[in-house]
């Protein structure tokens, strides 16, 4: 009961202003342009930032501890919307594959870039699956620069080992 609600409470993700350590620059955007990128950290319990385990770019394999009866891995994954010079809006969704929940966990996406901001983050923590296997993260966005109404699709997906 106290994993469930840990999960349920972090799931939900945190929207803030600020920076983590390791904000990935956007790979080949061209300047102007919406674009998220990622950071995917594992860990226990009491801090589940605790190992680096990929990035958006320098995109290379990423691989999680599949979690066990004796020891629950936890991750975080930290998304960064990018400002694209204006006020910049992004709407969607968010399907995470790979935490312990029954099918994947999915959440809608309304996350606001202000002109004056470089980006805006979310973070979402949960246990990861006990099951070993390859797992996705998808977005499917909708960017809008509210300057000139200008729409553009964001789509990210992210393969995930968990092992």
């Amino acid at each position: 009961m106290r994993t469930r609600l840990f999960f349920l409470a972090a799931a939900v993700g945190l929207l803030t202003t600020t920076c983590a350590t390791r904000v990935p620059r956007p790979g080949n955007a061209t300047p102007g342009t919406p674009n998220v990128t990622w950071v995917l950290m594992y860990g226990d319990r009491d801090n589940p930032d605790q190992e680096f385990a990929c990035q958006s770019a320098p995109r290379t394999d990423c691989v999680l501890p599949a979690s066990r009866a004796d020891a629950e891995s936890f991750s975080d994954i930290h998304f960064y919307y990018h400002g694209a010079g204006g006020r910049t809006h992004y709407e969607g969704t968010r399907n995470i594959g790979f935490f312990q929940v029954s099918g994947s966990f999915t959440s809608r996406i309304d996350v606001t870039v202000e002109k004056n901001q470089s980006l805006t983050n979310q973070s979402v923590s949960g246990i990861v699956t006990p099951m070993p296997g390859t797992y996705m993260v998808t977005l499917a966005l909708t960017a809008t620069l509210t300057d000139t109404g200008k729409t553009m699709p964001v789509q990210e997906t992210i393969q995930i080992t968990v092992k």
